[in-house]
Formats: structure tokens, C-alpha cells, sequence
């Protein structure tokens, strides 16, 4: 069982500032979840084989090519460029 002091802590750890009811409603989630740790280490699985494929199927994807462009064939298809730059929007702007 987590105490107060120890929810503070997470929340201290997390850079969390809580107030006393969310430190109770935390505490008591904390706990449950701790809970379900203990039910899950209960759980007998010594005969239980590992599982990394569930559905049978192989590899799907597509074998990995390189694939090269040449500039000019690609810079046929951008829509802003200049000389042999491709012109793209602003994303960031200065702070006024």
C-alpha cells in the first residue's frame, strides 16, 4: 500500500503538483494498479509457451529496395522550386 509520502513522490518524480483530493484519488488508483500486478504474478504460466505471432501469418511486407531518383525527373514534379531547391511553406516564425 503506497503512502502519502509516496504518492508525492511520483507526483514530484512526474513534475505533477496535486492537490490533497488528487493525491487521495492518485494514492487509490496507484494502489489498484499495484493490485493487478499482484493478481498478474499469481498467474501460473510455467507450461505456457511464449507467443510472438498470434494469427500465423509470415512476413508480409515487401522486400526493402533501394529506389533512386534522379534530380531532374524529380524536381519535374514539385510544385515551388528554384534552380535545383525544392521551395517549401514556413512551419516556424520569429517571435515579434
Amino acid at each position: 500500500m503506497l503512502s502519502r509520502d509516496d504518492v508525492l513522490a511520483v507526483a514530484r518524480l512526474a513534475r505533477l503538483k496535486l492537490g490533497e483530493k488528487q493525491i487521495e484519488k492518485f494514492g487509490q488508483q496507484l494502489n489498484g494498479v499495484f493490485d493487478l500486478f499482484k493478481k498478474i504474478d499469481q498467474i501460473k504460466l510455467e507450461e505456457v509457451g511464449e507467443t510472438s505471432q498470434v494469427t500465423g501469418l509470415k512476413n508480409v511486407l515487401r522486400e526493402d529496395k533501394v529506389v533512386s531518383f534522379k534530380s531532374k525527373k524529380l524536381l519535374d514534379n514539385v510544385p515551388d522550386r528554384k534552380e535545383n531547391l525544392i521551395i517549401v511553406p514556413r512551419v516556424i516564425t520569429e517571435k515579434e
